[in-house]
Formats: structure tokens, sequence, C-alpha cells
């Protein structure tokens, strides 16, 4: 069985933003915190919807918030109001 093409793997992307200091969480949640690349409270990031992510959500999802946001297809095609 052969992987998928990038045109079939999932468009989405997630949105997180850390709401809570990582201060008295256990080092594997600070480690979490770190690969999810938030340091700071009120910084986001922009990450793929993933398996591997999402588990990485759930280990600190006391300290973060997530929204999904639907990442547009891109294609050759140019639309009306780009050529006016």
């Amino acid at each position: 069985m052969n992987p998928p093409s990038m045109s079939e793997r999932s468009t989405n992307q997630i949105v997180v933003t850390q709401v809570r200091s990582a201060i008295g969480a256990k080092p594997k949640a600070r480690g979490a915190l770190r690969a999810l690349g938030l340091c700071k409270i009120g910084r986001s990031n922009t990450l793929p919807d993933r398996p591997e992510i999402r588990g990485m959500l759930r280990k600190v999802s006391h300290l973060i918030t997530v929204q999904e946001v639907a990442r547009q297809e891109v294609t050759g095609e140019v639309s009306d109001a780009e050529t006016a």
C-alpha cells in the first residue's frame, strides 16, 4: 500500500495558543509544549493536523487552546478578482 500523496493528505491546520504557565507542570508536559513551539503565555503556533501533534495536544490540553483552520487548496487557476 502506497502512502497518501500530498493532495490526498489532510489539508487542515491547527492553531495552538498557550493560555496557562508551564511552571509546576510535569517534565513531559513541558517537553510537549516545547515540541509544539510554545514557550510563553499568549504565544500561538500553526501546526499541521496529524496524529503526532494531536497526541502532544492531549498531553497539555490543560495549558492550551486549540482552533482548527481549514487551509485553502492551492490550484493553478486564476480567479476573476485576480485578473482585474
